[in-house]
Parts: structure tokens; C-alpha cells; sequence
């Protein structure tokens, strides 16, 4: 028994040793009066170790072809009369006894071993079912003029350098699948074909190749092939349907999606409009809409029902992509608004907010570009009737800091920042909600701020080295003729702000509520300040920068500075 269990041991060896199945290659070479070049293609391919069959197939010539390709090893196959060259590759395909087929022109005059080798050996090597060759070339007219065009138009997918390339190789059970063309539609068939049945391509750049020029009349000839191919193919694969039908069904939809948009804008944003002419568009753009979309599903799953559909998804998306687009954008419109929407009392109540983006803050270089905003009201938090709490980003764009004192309606108010975890909270006691006119649920735009805190008193306080100061302001509609003013005690530069100083108007300095002096904006100028307060020298410098602001300094104390010791 142990002879038995020896024989086992070795079959089990030689299965996990055991090398892949060989491929054998065959090469075909359709040639039509091609005496001077044949021989020669046929050589550097023979010096190719792993081609195992040449096939010249002769396609009518009137010279030697045929003479030539036999004196050079190949096996030639006749045909009586030109038939084209979709017509030869098939012959030579069918006469084949081979597992990879490559198909080369017979009119190359600098191809090397390493073309063919570059062309064959990925489907040997499993990386490609279908190899086609890309390589620089002086013509590519019909490719570029005709045939590149309609291919992204019915076949987006497609996209490679040079789809009628002519060089081609492919395993012989996969061709069986492919109709051949019999003319000079066979080249682009093919791609289209293992495009639309999933079969794997790869462009292979084989460098450059030496054609004969084809002369005019032979282009238009083959220009009429490779449209009447492409065009064929189109409407086999129902591409005809999804470019022209689909087409117009999406156009249409998106007309609709684009009235529902301009409707619902009408509707909330422009006021000089009716309401009722905003919801008769928006109604007509759903109704338009609704009916189109409904036609598209219906017409795509249609044609995606038809067989083959492997990479139909790609033009798919392709196709639909801007219906795709416009009812995002729909949907995002509506989710603001519904997000946007209220409840009271039986009462729908929708206003739309946005984020504010602010390019530009005074002195304030590090946030010269910000998101702020909105804002939504809540009542202050339980014993702070005398507090407001407001986001950072809405105490910069009022000018204002934590512990400064805000005077609503002649009631004082210390500011402080909302809570970590309510970052667009607005918090106001009732009585300065009620001076505001505002009430909890509101939502501020940052944009409306300046607005609904118009004509309300800041104390605005400044740290410096060696001193604070305190500029007192008004909260005014937003205006040019901004002056800026630093503040130097004892030669050193304390600190800096801006605002507004009305012409032919005085304002009062104070010093530990002292006062200082007057000084006044006579016609737009302003002089320096200088006063002794104690020991200190205090200094005001005035620079007009004509900058726009919200802040309107206020006349009878303007500021006050504060010595720490």
C-alpha cells in the first residue's frame, strides 16, 4: 500500500507545480496591394518568440502581394476580389488556430519586434481581454474630425487617444462575441462592442508609426464607414434613444426644476413681485417637472433593461448628469426653508437664513475673512436680567468685547459670550428684547445686526500696557468717513480704535473721569491732542482713513482713560 500513498504524493506535487495552460498566437495581416512592405512586416514578426502563426490574407491586390508574403514564411489566403478590411480580418480570424489573435497593418514601415511584443503580451500576461494601439502619427484627420466627436456624443464613456488605431489583438473567444464590420468600420466596432458587452480594453502606446498616407477620396471613403458604423452601433445599444428622447425629456425636467427654484425665490426674496405670481411659477415648474422626471425614469429604465448594459451606467450619469445637479440644488433650497419653518398657534412661518460671509473687519487682521452668523433669539439664562450673551462672531461685527456695557432703551447691560455648546444663541433679557422688538425664535441674519441694535449706547473698553480706556458709542447705519485715533500716555502707544466723528462736532476726553478738554472735527479735519494728566503725558493722534463703520462716537465722552495704579 505504500506504493499507493508514494503515487499520490507525487500526483498532488506535480498539480501545485504544474505551469499554465500555453497560449498559442496567431498574427493576421490583411494586405491589399501592399508588395513593398508586406514581406517586411511579416519578418519582424516571425522574430517575435511567442507568435506561433502568421496569416497574410490578400485581399484582392493586383501586385505581388500575395508572392512576397509566402517568400517570407506567412500563410496567405486569397480573396478573388477586394472585400475590405473588416472583410480580411474576419477570414483571417475564422482561418486561426490560435488562443490570442493580433491584427497588424501591412503597411508599416517602422515596425520593431517590441511593437508587436508591447501589443500581445497583457492579454498573455491576463491584464486585458482586448489590447488596441495608440502611437504618433502624422494623419488621424478621420479620427479626430469624425470619429472622436460622435463617440463622445453616443458613447461618453469611450474615451481613448485613438480609437481607430487599426493594430489590435484579442483572445479568440472574446471576438466570437464582437461583429466584425466588413469595411473600415471594423476598428471602431470593435471598441464600441467590448465597451457595451464589458470586455476589457487596454491602449497600449506602441510609439510611433510610419503609415502610408492615405489620399483624400480614400478618407472620405472611410470617414462614410466610420459613421455609418458608430451611427449603427448608436442605435443597436439605444443610444440613439437616450441622447435624443432622454435628451429632451432631461432639458425639460430641469426647465421645470429651474421654474420651482425661480418661483420659490420670487416667493421670499423679491418683494416688488406678487405672491401669487411666485407660487403660479412654482406650481407650473413642479407640475412640468414631475411629468418630465417621471419620463426620464420611465425611458431609462427602458433602454437599461436591453441587453448588453455593462458600462451603459458610465453614459448614464454622464447623460443625466445636470438633472442630477438641479434637483440637488432644488433640494437644498427646500431643506433651508423647511429648516427655516416655525409652528405658533396654527401659524406656518418660514424665514430663510444664510451664513454671512465678511471679507473685510476693522482692525482686526487675523479674521479678515469670516463665516458669521445667523443668529437665533432665546430669553437670557435665570439671573441674568441685566446680561446679554452674544456669539463672538456677532460681538465683531458690533464692535464690541466681554464686559463691555451695552444701553438699551436707557437700561444697562453687561456683554458676555453665549455658552460653548450654543454657538448661534442670542440670549436677551425680556426688556431688551421687547426695546429691540424682537422675540425668542428670531433669527438674525449678521448682516441685520447693526440693524436691530440701531441707536444702542456701547461703553467699549481697551486694554493698553500701562492704562485701559473706555470709548463710548452709538451703533449708527453704516456710513463712510471712518477716522482711526491711537492713544500714547508717556510716549508709549497704548492701544487703537475707529469710528465715526460727525463734522462741526466737539467730543470730551476724560482721564480717571476727569475731564481733559474738547476737540472738534472742523469740515472733516481733525488735530492731534496732547494733555498732562498728573505726571503723565497723554497724547491723541488722528488719522482720517474714510473707512465705513457702524460706530458713532459719542460727544459728551467720547473716552475715558483709566490709569491701573
Amino acid at each position: 500500500m505504500s506504493w499507493l500513498f508514494v503515487i499520490l504524493a507525487f500526483l498532488l506535487a506535480s498539480l501545485k507545480t504544474s505551469k499554465p495552460k500555453y497560449q498559442r498566437v496567431s498574427v493576421i495581416i490583411p494586405a491589399f496591394n501592399e508588395e513593398n512592405t508586406v514581406a517586411k512586416v511579416v519578418e519582424v514578426v516571425k522574430a517575435v518568440s511567442f507568435v506561433d502563426e502568421i496569416i497574410v490574407v490578400n485581399d484582392g491586390s493586383s501586385d505581388k502581394t500575395a508572392e512576397e508574403a509566402e517568400k517570407a514564411g506567412a500563410i496567405v489566403i486569397n480573396h478573388e476580389v477586394n472585400k475590405g478590411k473588416g472583410e480580411a480580418l474576419h477570414t483571417g480570424y475564422k482561418n486561426a488556430d490560435c488562443d490570442i489573435i493580433a491584427f497588424i497593418d501591412a503597411d508599416i514601415h517602422n515596425l520593431t519586434s517590441k511593437k508587436v511584443e508591447a501589443m500581445i503580451k497583457p492579454i498573455l500576461d491576463g491584464k486585458a481581454e482586448i489590447t488596441k494601439t495608440k502611437f504618433a502619427r502624422e494623419s488621424g484627420r478621420v479620427t479626430e474630425l469624425t470619429a472622436k466627436p460622435l463617440l463622445n456624443f453616443f458613447f461618453p464613456e469611450i474615451s481613448f487617444e485613438q480609437p481607430l488605431s487599426g493594430q489590435f489583438a484579442a483572445r479568440k473567444e472574446i471576438l466570437q462575441r464582437i461583429n466584425f464590420e466588413k469595411d473600415y468600420g471594423v476598428d471602431v466596432g470593435i471598441v464600441i462592442d467590448a465597451d457595451v458587452l464589458g470586455i476589457s480594453i487596454l491602449e497600449v502606446d506602441i510609439g510611433a508609426i510610419e503609415h502610408d498616407m492615405s489620399p483624400l477620396a480614400d478618407l472620405n471613403i472611410m470617414a462614410n464607414e466610420v459613421v455609418r458604423t458608430i451611427m449603427s452601433r448608436a442605435n443597436k445599444y439605444g443610444r440613439v434613444t437616450m441622447i435624443d428622447d432622454i435628451g429632451y425629456y432631461i432639458r425639460m425636467s430641469i426647465v421645470g426644476l429651474s421654474l420651482v427654484i425661480l418661483g420659490l425665490f420670487t416667493i421670499f426674496f423679491v418683494k416688488f413681485i406678487p405672491l401669487s405670481v411666485g407660487v403660479i411659477i412654482s406650481v407650473i415648474g413642479i407640475v412640468l417637472s414631475i411629468y418630465y422626471i417621471v419620463k426620464v425614469i420611465i425611458q431609462s429604465i427602458i433602454i437599461y433593461r436591453k441587453k448588453p448594459r455593462a458600462n451603459l451606467l458610465k453614459s448614464f450619469i454622464r447623460v443625466h448628469f445636470p438633472l442630477i445637479i438641479s434637483m440637488l440644488l432644488l433640494l437644498l433650497m427646500l431643506s433651508t426653508f423647511l429648516g427655516a419653518a416655525t409652528f405658533d398657534n396654527g401659524t406656518i412661518s418660514i424665514e430663510p437664513n444664510s451664513r454671512n460671509l465678511i471679507i473685510f473687519t476693522d482692525q482686526r487682521s487675523d479674521n479678515a475673512v469670516s463665516v458669521r452668523g445667523p443668529y437665533t433669539v432665546d430669553s437670557a439664562i435665570e439671573n441674568e436680567s441685566n446680561a446679554i450673551r452674544m456669539p463672538s462672531d456677532a460681538m465683531m461685527t458690533l464692535g464690541v468685547n466681554v464686559n463691555d456695557t451695552i444701553i438699551i432703551n436707557d437700561e444697562s447691560y453687561i456683554i458676555n459670550e453665549t455658552r460653548n455648546f450654543e454657538p448661534g444663541i442670542l440670549r436677551l433679557p425680556l426688556n431688551a428684547k421687547n426695546a429691540l422688538g424682537i422675540d425668542d425664535g428670531n433669527i438674525i441674519q449678521n448682516s441685520r445686526l447693526e440693524d436691530v441694535f440701531e441707536k444702542s449706547i456701547i461703553i467699549h473698553n481697551l486694554n493698553g500696557n500701562n492704562v485701559s480706556f473706555a470709548e463710548k458709542f452709538s451703533i449708527q447705519s453704516r456710513q463712510p468717513g471712518g477716522w482711526t485715533y491711537e492713544v500714547i500716555v508717556d510716549n508709549v502707544s497704548e492701544g487703537y480704535s475707529s469710528g465715526i466723528f460727525k463734522e462741526n462736532n466737539s467730543y470730551s476726553i476724560f482721564a480717571d473721569n476727569s475731564y481733559l478738554g474738547t476737540f472738534t472735527n472742523s469740515n472733516g479735519t481733525i488735530k492731534n491732542q496732547n494733555f498732562t494728566y498728573g505726571i503723565h503725558q497723554i497724547e491723541i493722534k488722528f488719522t482720517n482713513t474714510n473707512s465705513t463703520s457702524i460706530k458713532q462716537f459719542d460727544n459728551d465722552h467720547f473716552i475715558d482713560i483709566k490709569f491701573n495704579n
